[in-house]
């Protein structure tokens, strides 16, 4: 994970902190743990893999049998398959994730019949999704938002006949073992689900705002957009599509929102994977402020 600090006009005084130095990861420190949604709320830090299957690319150039032979190697990587929950403290007026702060425990829910794929497993909607790999429109995790003791995870895919996916959930401390995490209830269930007409799209990403969320929207597979920033009231399921904040631009080949989070002021920072070449400058990368 990646600290940046607002300086002179520039994120900048970069610092990493890694995530096998503060939880115990199932497949050990050097396996990817393809984290692809932070979240901040109430002293703790969130941290969630993308839950998803890998199929293997095929390179630049390759055709033949090596090429199908590739593209038909779908992997599971365990680190994957894992939410984590760590202490922020603040050393120098910065936040700082720590394994152990007091009687705050760094936990990780992970490990066999406890990840978010074994507690879909038998759900109608999801379950013939999850031996499909991520960007074949399988079961892909996104992005994370916590609200009081509400975590909610966008899911890339599935996307249902035009309709995304959030799942709700209530991990709380292992009462056997600080350093994991179990799925509380909520009423008969351990989750919730609620789907948004996201227009086909699916979630890249989810910033809280009040007691709503900003959703960032693209497509669940390979296209170039479009994506969109839209607002919604967790608890709204199967209604009309929420509404539109920003529309934000789609370039071909590059230039894919991957995330956003919202400024002091009010404005949203938004942040992208594949970086067009106009992005990468020898001061670092830029990312975009949008009005909304």
């Amino acid at each position: 994970m990646e600290r940046l600090t607002w300086r002179d006009g520039a994120y900048q005084d970069h610092r990493s902190f890694r995530l096998a130095d503060l939880v115990d990861l199932p497949a050990g420190p050097d396996e990817e743990a393809d984290i692809e949604g932070l979240a901040r709320a109430d002293g703790w830090l969130w941290a969630v893999g993308s839950h998803s299957l890998k199929r293997r690319r095929v390179k630049p150039g390759q055709s033949g049998e090596k090429a199908r032979r590739r593209l038909a190697t779908v992997l599971r990587e365990e680190n994957r398959f894992t939410l984590v929950r760590l202490p922020l403290v603040e050393r120098d007026g910065l936040p700082e994730p720590v394994r152990r702060d007091g009687d705050r425990t760094a936990a990780i829910l992970s490990g066999p019949g406890r990840t978010l794929t074994d507690l879909v497993a038998d759900d109608p909607h999801l379950a013939p999704f999850l031996d499909m790999p991520g960007k074949d429109n399988g079961f892909d995790v996104e992005g994370i938002a916590v609200l009081g003791s509400r975590v909610l995870v966008g899911l890339r895919g599935p996307v249902l006949r035009g309709w995304a996916v959030i799942l709700e959930i209530r991990p709380e401390p292992d009462p056997r073992d600080p350093t994991r995490m179990r799925l509380g209830r909520l009423g008969e269930h351990r989750y919730r689900t609620y789907f948004l007409d996201l227009d086909g799209l699916g979630i890249r990403d989810l910033c809280p705002i009040g007691d709503e969320l900003l959703v960032l929207a693209g497509p669940t597979m390979v296209p170039d957009g479009p994506f969109r920033v839209l607002r919604w009231r967790p608890g709204d399921d199967f209604g009309p599509p929420p509404p539109l904040v920003a529309e934000l631009p789609a370039h071909r080949g590059a230039d894919r929102p991957e995330g956003i989070a919202r400024l002091s002021d009010g404005r949203l920072l938004v942040v992208y994977d594949t970086p067009s070449p106009a992005r990468l400058t020898p001061e670092g990368v830029y990312a975009d402020i949008v009005q909304v």
